[in-house]
């Protein structure tokens, strides 16, 4: 199933398509715990759910067996894929390994340099890789886009033309990358669309539930924070649970708001934990009456 297919029934049908993030497991961790946290997403219904290709690509190979669980469950799954240190021959293996599972979706990324690993050559940006897929033809790409800048890029009206360029190389729709502030969101959306980027853009939501987790995502993908998110973190900052819920109630009120201004999709990074996302879920449906659109056959 094409997921662009989906955000085209959902806007006939005056719908947000919903979607959850999940990443496979760290070494130390079996993916038996992946397994259960997709079993519960799964029965949110949500539109899809992609599937990370790992941090700085180390268990890529786990990417194609999530997403094969994730389509098993009656749910369309969203492969990542990273260029950064695949060559077109490491690329061509993960197609393959992706096409024999049925996986039809990839998230085309060039990811992360990791420190003392020498990039491969052959494909520089995500707009490399994305048209080379397209050239294959065997799927449907999706991209990502960076509301406050992606950290690289000298300003907006580069990172901008960057992102046409993408769209233009083959990604059919777009994921942001986390943000707080929603006004941040509109500005960028706008600017996309007057620069001629027409594709949906799922604005991308992590609800924060611990302290060092809002470190981690400044520190990694320069997400500014709005005095009110600050107020609500610091108040609560010694308390867990309270801030879990204060993090929670948050993201709910940021997604809201998405739907409100008509937003094409709310992309919920889940952290792989299903007690959130449901909460998140539930909250959404009663407060907006949220459905998401008849499923397409394929």
């Amino acid at each position: 199933m094409k997921l662009s297919n989906l955000y085209t029934k959902a806007k006939e049908e005056g719908k947000t398509v919903l979607s959850f993030e999940v990443f496979p497991p760290k070494k130390t961790s079996g993916i038996e715990t992946v397994y259960k946290a997709i079993d519960e997403l799964a029965k949110m219904n949500p539109a899809y759910i992609s599937v990370t290709y790992g941090a700085g690509g180390t268990e890529a190979n786990n990417t194609a067996i999530i997403a094969e669980k994730v389509k098993s469950l009656g749910v369309e799954p969203l492969a990542h894929l990273t260029c950064v240190n695949n060559d077109k021959v490491s690329v061509e293996k993960e197609l393959d390994e992706f096409k024999s599972k049925g996986i039809e979706n990839i998230l085309a990324l060039r990811g992360d340099i990791v420190p003392g690993v020498e990039p491969k050559k052959d494909f520089l940006h995500a707009s490399d890789l994305c048209s080379y897929i397209k050239a294959r033809g065997d799927f449907e790409l999706a991209g990502a886009c960076y509301p406050e800048v992606h950290m690289e890029a000298k300003d907006m009206v580069e990172d901008i033309k960057n992102l046409k360029h993408k769209v233009e190389c083959g990604a059919e729709h777009l994921i942001s990358q986390l943000f707080f502030d929603n006004e941040v969101f509109y500005k960028f959306q706008d600017m996309a669309r007057c620069a001629g980027i027409d594709v949906p853009i799922a604005a991308g939501i992590m609800p924060v539930t611990n302290t060092k987790q809002i470190q981690r995502m400044v520190s990694m993908c320069g997400a500014s924070l709005p005095a009110n998110f600050s107020r609500i973190m610091q108040k609560y900052e010694n308390n867990p649970e309270a801030l879990r819920d204060a993090g929670i109630a948050y993201a709910i009120q940021q997604i809201v708001d998405l739907i409100a201004h008509g937003v094409d999709g709310i992309h919920l990074y889940t952290m792989n934990n299903p007690y959130v996302a449901g909460k998140i879920t539930e909250a959404i449906v009663s407060y907006t009456h949220l459905t998401l659109p008849t499923k397409l056959e394929v």
